[in-house]
């Protein structure tokens, strides 16, 4: 199974990522093709998205491995995708926001359509890139509190 890896430096804090992060109801802000996102018990998210013109929902768990720090996930029906999200501090107002995803690339152009092969993966690896940029505006953008 592939597994992606991606990172970001952040000019906040880590707390400040930490609770961006876990603000499920701005999932649309930064991850392309989320309509709605919202939580659904302790620790499900569910994910309204539509790729190249065809809406489905997303479901999936969340634990946080770590508080403060690792939050992995993984989809609980459709596609099995997971991953990790990991906040590694660079000093008190930096952090750098590291991603991993593993995916089953034939089940991934399934759920999601687009290309097969190596051009989805450089679609997936391309998608979360800017998705963490996206995230990144999103964080920046907003003074810690």
């Amino acid at each position: 199974m592939p597994t992606l890896e991606e990172q970001i430096d952040i000019k906040a804090s880590g707390d400040a990522v930490w609770n961006q992060l876990h603000q499920v109801e701005d999932y649309p802000r930064f991850v392309e093709g989320c309509r709605d996102a919202r939580r659904e018990g302790t620790t499900g998210v569910h994910l309204d998205v539509d790729t190249h013109g065809t809406a489905h929902g997303i479901d999936a768990d969340t634990q946080d491995l770590r508080p403060q720090s690792t939050m992995t996930w993984r989809t609980t029906d459709g596609s099995h995708l997971r991953g990790s999200v990991s906040l590694l501090p660079i000093d008190s107002d930096h952090t750098r926001v590291q991603v991993r995803m593993e995916y089953d690339p034939h089940e991934a152009h399934s759920a999601f359509g687009g290309p097969k092969g190596f051009a989805q993966s450089s679609a997936i690896e391309r998608m979360v890139r800017e998705d963490l940029h996206q995230f990144k505006d999103l964080v920046e953008s907003h003074p810690t509190k």
